[in-house]
């Protein structure tokens, strides 16, 4: 019978190996943690304030096409302050731009969003254009809202308040369109946004 072999004694494992390790398993706990935000709280604050511009300049227009081109371009810079801000959000808590959370964020943000689009095209082309404000608040509200059910508690909230806005607005005198966008993707979104970036950060 062969004597036995010695057994070979492993390293521990170096002191970088175990905090790369454990920089690992925070970053794929963070990525899958339904609580995790990344809205932007300064970026929604700067929604905010160029929606109160919008809301002024659509105010001075005589025609409606004139006043919907006006929230078209606001829309467009609207997406790109969230994007860029969410880039920036992420990029500082060293996760990627797409985890598993914002992924489910952003599907559950986009349907009432298009929804939203579809609808606002089917009330132009009918003339009930009156429509279209409340139409804007309460399916950016429930978009907000379904995304935020994968956030932190006040994105939810901030939903709901658009919700409330929108189901208003959808009864209120058309001369009232441009004082509650101004309110709604104004005020709210300054209101909730700074709330955001001081408690979540960013």
């Amino acid at each position: 019978m062969s004597p036995p072999r010695p057994v070979r004694s492993e390293e521990p494992p170096s002191l970088e190996l175990r905090a790369l390790e454990s920089v690992r398993y925070i970053r794929e706990t963070m990525e899958h943690a339904g609580a995790f935000t990344a809205v932007p709280g300064w970026g929604m604050v700067w929604v905010g304030a160029t929606a109160l511009g919008a809301a002024w300049i659509a105010s001075r227009q005589t025609a409606f096409a004139g006043w919907l081109a006006v929230w078209m371009v606001e829309a467009l810079l609207a997406l790109a302050i969230v994007i860029g801000t969410v880039r920036g959000k992420t990029r500082s808590l060293g996760v990627p731009f797409l985890t598993g959370a914002n992924r489910r964020f952003f599907a559950s943000f986009s349907a009432p969003m298009l929804a939203g689009a579809v609808l606002t095209v089917a009330l132009v082309v009918t003339g009930q254009t009156r429509l279209v404000p409340g139409c804007w608040l309460l399916l950016y509200g429930v978009a907000v809202f379904s995304g935020g059910t994968l956030s932190v508690r006040v994105v939810p909230v901030m939903g709901a308040c658009f919700m409330a806005l929108g189901a208003f607005a959808l009864a209120a005198p058309a001369g009232w369109r441009d004082p509650l966008l101004a309110l709604g993707f104004g005020g709210l979104h300054l209101g909730f946004g700074t709330l955001i970036a001081r408690r979540h950060g960013g």
